[in-house]
């Protein structure tokens, strides 16, 4: 019998929400119950951490599964397609390659900083690596995240609601890396970070948007915020992405209260909706 294929149906956001936060929070449980087995197995923990890495992929891991239950290969490949789509207006981009910089910037400077953190930054080559690394650690998340829980939320609610409800989901997944040494949260504070990571999620929301549901440009932000040449403007840098985030819903409000113009497709190919 020839399965049907379908754009997956909003519930399964749950499904995807369930796996993320369960392979994630599972194996991070792991990391604090047996640290001497596992170091003895890995290593010490460290952004390059096989099981570390495993659980920051959580979310791709989840979002590809469910495209492929209910999509296979044909929806995989729809869902690929929207790696493709970059287009935008000018003013995205500009926020992109010189406002998400800025913050960390400013942020820096504020908290007095910026010229302990310029004097600490490594070899140029070994900088370079760094964010080669960076763009495949946290960056992939993007294909959960706004790649599959965004758009199915946006069939049911204006993007500000669907952009707030992924924020709030996406920075408390990060909750547990606070409580492990050796992870970049480790030092951080973790109130700052859960306000300003849902900040950053309604500032994507509406580029991934303008971009007709871009992977892509997901991917871009993501990298931004995890970029090795900015320096650590903790916690500064978190409360700039709230005023950043409100100017943004500001600006782009007619887009961010409406359902449409929305990006509401996961598998953007000739499937067939349920109902």
């Amino acid at each position: 019998m020839t399965r049907r294929f379908a754009n997956p149906p909003v519930r399964s956001v749950f499904t995807f929400f369930a796996l993320t936060f369960g392979i994630a929070w599972g194996l991070l449980v792991l990391l604090l119950a047996f640290p001497a087995p596992i170091e003895a197995a890995f290593g010490p923990l460290r952004a390059s951490h096989p099981l570390f890495i495993l659980a920051v992929w959580s979310p791709a891991i989840s979002g590809i599964a469910l495209v492929l239950w209910y999509g296979g290969l044909i929806g995989l490949r729809g869902f690929l397609s929207r790696l493709l789509l970059w287009r935008a207006t000018a003013g995205w981009y500009l926020l992109l390659l010189v406002g998400l910089p800025a913050i960390y910037f400013i942020g820096a400077a504020i908290g007095g900083t910026l010229t302990r953190e310029a004097l600490a930054q490594p070899p140029i080559l070994e900088l370079l690596a760094l964010a080669g690394f960076m763009l495949i650690l946290g960056p992939i998340e993007e294909f959960g995240w706004r790649g599959y829980a965004l758009p199915l939320l946006q069939r049911q609610m204006a993007p500000i609601w669907a952009g707030l409800i992924v924020g709030i989901l996406w920075a408390l997944w990060h909750v547990p890396a606070f409580f492990l040494s050796g992870t970049p949260q480790s030092g951080w504070d973790v109130m700052p970070f859960l306000i300003g990571a849902t900040a950053a999620s309604l500032i994507v929301t509406g580029f991934f948007n303008a971009a007709r549901g871009s992977i892509l440009v997901a991917i871009l932000f993501h990298w931004q915020l995890n970029m090795p040449m900015w320096p650590d403007a903790q916690p500064w840098d978190m409360y700039l992405f709230v005023a950043v985030a409100v100017i943004v819903v500001w600006v782009d409000r007619a887009a961010m209260f409406s359902r449409e113009g929305a990006a509401t497709e996961v598998m953007p190919i000739l499937l067939p909706r349920p109902a």
